[in-house]
């Protein structure tokens, strides 16, 4: 029987492999699900690691694909950002992370799934949540959160077993995927002190950037991006090939406070130029071809949406309504949208749609006018202003 660990090649994961081959006696397969940011390198690195701390097999999943179907492109539609700035860069990669490694846990038969979740962070709880549902019938395993470990504690174990620990060369913590990458530090331990400039790791990049501005132009079809300056791509592809972009501008960079799973305050900082640029582009059409009641009850949703993914509730039914409704609204969201790039900002230039619904046929906006005149738009007025007026009325008289 084997134990099955999700493995990111930290520390924390790192020690899992030799302590659950101690504690448990039975063959460890390791799963790293590539969610985004792992290159050939990386997964060369991570394999050897895995084998040298002693797992029997590593297992490497490409989850990309089911992260946008799954989850990005509900955020791309709803236009969500946690706190009206965060693009939520880790919580749909955990579900799919848990949901993979249960794919591979059953497939081997395991009678268990590790992980490697402290009992402070909201990962634990994704994580759980969802092997719950998905693998029920297997034991979920966390060394690190049961025993209440610490860096040091774990550290110490690996070197008394001889096992490699390499020296940290950064003061951060940097967790990179798909839809952005977020870092920690002792800044995002404050409530005041901003991130330092080469803390992003987009920095040198951007540093190196000559140019003053960048144009580029966003297709979507039914509110999914399906092309950059006209060239198709998928929209995986897509993604990955505006954060290069927007990293050479360092867009989509902020620092995100709020509300943590377990009820206190956390503070995060993100370089997201991909989903800060479609979220813009794709709100900016939106206004121009849906309805504005539409829109109020869309962002409602959508923060609620936002929420839900982030408190690890990607199976609760109402995430499945929730998306109904967004799909059923993106049935006009067609058109390109304008974007202008320049350094640390991100603004829309313009969008065209066949469906859009400005209309100057109908009216200029404080000019002209082909559906009412001057009579029309009196009453309108002086309806528009009635619910106001009875109730000012109302207590005028209450108070005489």
């Amino acid at each position: 029987m084997a134990i099955v660990l999700a493995f990111s090649g930290g520390l924390d994961t790192s020690f899992c492999v030799p302590y659950l081959r101690e504690e448990h006696g039975d063959p460890v397969y390791t799963v790293t699900v590539n969610t985004g940011g792992i290159t050939e390198d990386d997964a060369k690195r991570l394999e050897a690691r895995s084998l040298a701390l002693g797992a029997r097999q590593h297992c490497l999943v490409d989850g990309r694909q089911r992260m946008f179907e799954n989850h990005l492109r509900y955020l791309i539609m709803g236009n969500v950002l946690r706190g009206g700035v965060y693009p939520l860069c880790v919580g749909a990669e955990r579900v799919v992370q848990a949901s993979m490694t249960a794919q591979v846990a059953q497939t081997l038969g395991a009678w268990a799934i590790a992980h490697g979740s402290t009992g402070a962070g909201n990962d634990q709880v994704r994580f759980d949540v969802a092997l719950q549902l998905l693998a029920g019938n297997l034991d979920i395993l966390t060394p690190v959160r049961d025993l209440g470990l610490t860096r040091d504690d774990t550290t110490t174990f690996l070197k008394e077993r001889g096992y490699d620990v390499p020296a940290v060369v950064t003061r951060y913590s940097v967790n990179a995927g798909l839809w952005g990458t977020t870092i920690g530090g002792a800044e995002t331990l404050t409530t005041h002190h901003p991130l330092p400039e080469e803390a992003y790791p987009g920095a040198a990049v951007a540093s190196q950037e000559s140019r003053l501005y960048k144009q580029v132009t966003l297709t979507f079809e039914q509110g999914i991006p399906v092309a950059l300056d006209g060239t198709p791509l998928d929209p995986v592809a897509l993604i990955e090939q505006l954060n290069e972009i927007g990293l050479a501008f360092g867009v989509g960079r902020g620092i995100h406070m709020g509300d943590t799973i377990l009820g206190v305050k956390g503070r995060v900082a993100f370089e997201a130029p991909a989903p800060i640029i479609l979220v813009h582009a794709h709100r900016e059409l939106e206004k121009a071809v849906l309805t504005k009641w539409q829109r109020f009850q869309k962002d409602r949703m959508a923060d609620f949406y936002g929420l839900l993914l982030h408190e690890g509730q990607h199976f609760d039914p109402v995430m499945r309504d929730i998306e109904a409704f967004l799909l059923s609204s993106q049935t006009v969201v067609t058109g390109e949208v304008g974007i202008r790039l320049t350094p640390g900002a991100v603004s829309v230039t313009g969008c065209k749609s066949p469906y859009s619904m400005f209309d100057t046929e109908i009216a200029t906006y404080g000019e002209k006018t082909a559906y009412w005149d001057g009579r029309d738009a009196r009453g309108f007025c002086r309806i528009a202003g009635l619910q106001a007026y009875l109730a000012h009325q109302a207590k005028a008289r209450s108070t005489r």
